[in-house]
């Protein structure tokens, strides 16, 4: 494929289409499409890349504690203390490994997290819609563009129906730019404005309203917002809030230890303890100190956290979202395909006084029409004939020969319905060529095709019947068009009550003759004096799995919302269904909702089950009442008007399969299967990735203030230094990074959903969380002095002994504490000792490193240790377990008061 010009805009759209080597209306073949993707690359943009292994490698060695490090080893060489000197070193690089490995994998997540957030959009390949990944989009394809979708790369257009895009991203105009198919007629075309090619679409822009079909001419780099240089640069992600929160405490905690370093060495230092040993205990104390493994672990935790979410069809798009999940005490849903199946079938059409029924299940065009139990042919009943060819034009769906559909399930349902009579979509729309299109609009609540009929011109309209009802001034009876009378309209409205009240979704049908084509269709204009065909009633039933999700909710302390746009009868017998409706609760209309003030709103949102019959501007109320009532909400969307209803939501949910652009692009999150139990699934992994990110916070936080507290108190007791500078070192390496990855990734607690939410405004050093620090890290503290004492002061064995099984005890005691950190209230035997492989393995591999620097000859000159008796051993085991043992107590006596505390209710 070889380019001549570049001035699309001034060309014909068949003659862009021929030089592009394409197809207006097939697009192009699979094969060719494949053929370009590889010789042309994907159609992405340049972005900054990830930070170079070996540069990340360094960053390692860059921090004040590493610093501090390197000039104690040096002056320990410079003291001919090459042991303490290399030793020192060696902790430096082993370190340094580690906080790269962290890193690095915390990167890659990162970015498998990006590559799954890629954007899909909708071509036609070989003829047939489909969506595919906008990095596979080439030159030549033919892209459907609807209100709320991204443009996925520069294009001629080829077809609209009253299109505008937003465009200010690109040319700074904050209007939307109305589009058109026709060349511009101009002597120099490449002096035309970006802003004034009215015939193109630009990557990086969006659809606002209307329709359209463009052809690929421009892709990737090559595009207009390509040569903006790094306009849509990815500038890297930051620190979650989370993470903000953890880096000023741990700088806090880091000034206090510092504190307690200082004291140590002065006390060090007027026992007659050498200046050098006192340093480098303090060098070894600071380090301990410093939960330098803090971000990374955060990190990794959120991101594998979120992959987890991945399989269970939730994808996050913004990591601190998933802080904020596990908080989550509303959460507002959308009803259809959400907490309905989303698999439209039509089941009864209501047409003049007869009520006909329509067989067959899901989106096979199999079926029958009964009217009073008897088989119908639709073909000899005029008007059922009308409304069925009403809804199968006036629609904007398409099914696939091999099952499945494109586009809206309800507009896949009355083509199924026409299907089942015969009526061939193809060969009607070659009857009723289209002529204009006034595209859904959720404020109207209607669509309307106009078409050239028969040498006539015929406005077909469907749409919510309390919206399209009004507007007919006539009805069709028997193929003749009757005056609409009052009788006429209670009757409707009965009929709609009596369906809806069956969780039927209904539709009214129209239609009106207009004289000539409108050049310029406007819905006020078209949209009036219709003559009313009938009512089409669907049948979406719930899914079975969003009930108990609901029940999951409620043990959770979730309030579930239900807002639709659906009948008032149809969304409260689904809610009702789901067991969302309670009998104290209320249902409200939009209009009901235009008539209440927001200080109203607000006192009674959290009586509100169900809103039926709004706008997506009404959503935007009610998340702000929620939020001023201080509730977590989390509210899903998919339409381009609900972005910025999910914008001001706690969490925003945007609908992977039905959910346009726009929506997505506001969205904290989305659902890969627009289903309820899956925002219920996402909010149980929130609850459970915030748990264990205060695990190892507890977990870390803890053991660093065992290790400072040990050299204090021996200090304060006059006692000889209980351990050197490079056995602490080896103690932080050691008990620091895999047992607390592994805490990361630790199973969700039973009855996690039991709780209720988080408070918005809890933070992570509550009272009991410092109580518990304190404590544990005492604990740790006093049976590593006991072994010392033990080995020092009764058995009487001398100081490199004490030292080694005081450095043993210290190392596995934080191990063994690394098991009580999986639940701050169930027992440990109640979890299951080998319910987290990761953490058994981990403590494992830290185990036998600890008795390795103990036991083996080279490494004990090292770490200034000795052999130990099985006496010895003994004590070890028993000291270096007693937390296990002592916090099991403490959580049965937590669990027998809280169960009296219930009791007494």
């Amino acid at each position: 494929m070889t380019i001549v010009s570049t001035a699309w805009h001034a060309r014909s759209a068949d003659d862009v289409v021929r030089e592009l080597g394409t197809d207006a209306e097939r697009g192009l073949s699979a094969g060719e499409a494949a053929r370009r993707l590889a010789e042309f690359g994907p159609n992405e943009l340049p972005v900054r890349s990830g930070t170079a292994p070996w540069k990340l490698f360094l960053e390692q060695f860059r921090s004040l504690v590493v610093c501090v490090l390197v000039v104690a080893a040096l002056a320990s060489g410079f003291l001919s203390e090459w042991g303490d000197a290399i030793a020192i070193l060696a902790i430096v690089m082993l370190n340094g490994i580690l906080g790269f490995t962290q890193e690095f994998r915390a990167e890659r997540a990162l970015l498998a997290l990006r590559k799954l957030a890629a954007p899909t959009s909708r071509v036609v390949r070989d003829g047939v819609p489909r969506a595919i990944a906008a990095r596979e989009i080439v030159a030549g394809d033919v892209v459907l563009l609807e209100a709320g979708d991204h443009v996925p790369a520069d294009g001629r257009l080829l077809r609209v129906h009253q299109l505008r895009t937003q465009e200010a991203s690109l040319t700074g105009e904050s209007l939307p730019v109305e589009k058109s198919s026709d060349p511009l007629a101009t002597q120099d075309a490449d002096r035309v404005g970006l802003g004034d090619r009215t015939n193109l679409v630009f990557l990086g822009t969006s659809a606002v309203s209307g329709r359209g079909f463009a052809v690929v001419v421009a892709t990737g780099a090559k595009t207009e917002l390509g040569r903006i240089a790094g306009l849509l640069e990815d500038a890297g992600a930051g620190e979650t809030p989370l993470q903000r929160r953890l880096n000023r405490l741990g700088t806090a905690l880091v000034w206090a230890s510092l504190a307690i370093v200082a004291v140590v060495f002065a006390l060090g230092v007027l026992r007659g303890v050498s200046a050098l040993e006192m340093f480098l205990t303090a060098v070894s104390l600071a380090v301990a100190a410093v939960p330098e493994g803090l971000p990374a672990v955060v990190t990794i935790a959120l991101a594998l956290g979120v992959q987890r979410m991945v399989r269970r069809h939730v994808l996050i798009r913004k990591l601190p979202s998933v802080e904020t999940l596990g908080s989550t005490s509303v959460i507002c849903s959308d009803k259809t395909g959400t907490l309905t199946q989303n698999e439209m079938t039509v089941r009864t059409i209501v047409v003049g006084a007869r009520e006909v029924q329509v067989t067959g299940e899901g989106y096979a065009p199999r079926g029958e029409f009964r009217m009073a139990g008897s088989r119908i042919e639709p073909a000899s009943d005029a008007d059922l004939s009308l409304a069925l060819r009403i809804g199968a034009a006036c629609n904007a769906a398409s099914l696939r020969a091999e099952g499945g559909i494109v586009g809206d399930p309800t507009e896949a349902a009355l083509l199924v319905a026409a299907a089942k009579a015969g009526i061939d979509r193809d060969r009607l729309r070659r009857e009723l060529p289209l002529v204009a299109e006034l595209p859904f609009d959720p404020e109207r609540k209607r669509m309307t095709t106009i078409h050239s009929d028969r040498g006539g011109i015929v406005a077909y309209v469907k749409g919510a019947p309390d919206s399209l009802v009004p507007l007919c001034s006539a009805r069709l009876v028997d193929g003749r068009e009757r005056l609409l009378a009052v009788a006429d309209r209670t009757r409707i409205e009965e009929a709609n009550a009596r369906l809806a009240a069956d969780a039927l979704r209904v539709l009214a049908l129209a239609y009106r003759r207009l004289g000539d084509a409108p050049a310029d269709p406007r819905a006020d204009d078209i949209e009036r004096d219709l003559v009313f065909v009938g009512l089409v009633a669907m049948k979406d039933p719930a899914r079975p799995e969003a009930r108990a999700a609901v029940a999951t909710c409620r043990a959770a302390g979730v309030r579930t919302v239900m807002i639709t746009g659906d009948h008032k009868n149809t969304a409260a017998a689904i809610a009702r269904d789901l067991g969302m409706l309670g009998p104290d609760d209320r249902v409200l209309t939009g209009d009901e909702l235009e008539r209440t003030t927001d200080a109203d709103l607000e006192r009674e949102v959290d009586r509100v089950a169900v809103y039926a019959r709004v706008s997506p501007e009404h959503k935007l109320r009610i998340v702000r009442a929620w939020r001023r009532r201080g509730a977590i909400v989390a509210m899903t969307g998919d339409g381009v008007n609900d972005a910025p209803a999910v914008k001001e939501a706690d969490i925003g949910i945007a609908m992977g399969l039905t959910g346009t652009d726009v929506t997505k692009e506001a969205s904290d999150m989305i659902l890969t299967d627009d289903n309820f139990a899956s925002i219920v699934a996402a909010v149980e992994e929130g609850r459970a990735i915030f748990n264990n990110i205060l695990k190892f916070v507890f977990y870390l936080l803890s053991c660093n203030v065992g290790e400072i507290l040990t050299m204090l108190f021996a200090s304060v007791l006059g006692w000889p230094l209980p351990l050197l500078p490079i056995q602490i070192l080896w103690v932080n390496l050691v008990t620091d990074g895999i047992p607390a990855l592994a805490l990361g990734v630790d199973p969700p607690e039973p009855g996690l959903m039991s709780r209720a939410p988080r408070k918005r405004d809890e933070g992570i050093l509550t009272r009991r969380f410092l109580g518990d620090m304190l404590g544990v890290g005492a604990l740790i503290a006093a049976t590593a002095l006991a072994a010392f004492a033990l080995v020092r002061f009764v058995e009487h064995e001398d100081l490199a002994r004490a030292r080694g099984a005081a450095f043993t005890v210290l190392s596995v005691s934080q191990l063994f504490h690394s098991f009580n950190c999986r639940s701050e209230r169930e027992s440990l035997f109640r979890l299951g000792v080998f319910s987290n492989r990761s953490l058994v393995g981990a403590f494992a591999v830290s185990l036998t490193l600890q008795v390795a620097v103990v036991t083996i000859p080279p490494l004990q000159p090292i770490f200034g240790t000795e052999n130990l008796s099985l006496l010895d051993w003994a004590g070890v085991a028993a000291l270096a377990s007693a937390p296990l043992w002592v916090i099991e107590a403490a959580k049965a006596w937590r669990r027998v008061r809280l169960d009296a505390k219930k009791a007494g209710r």
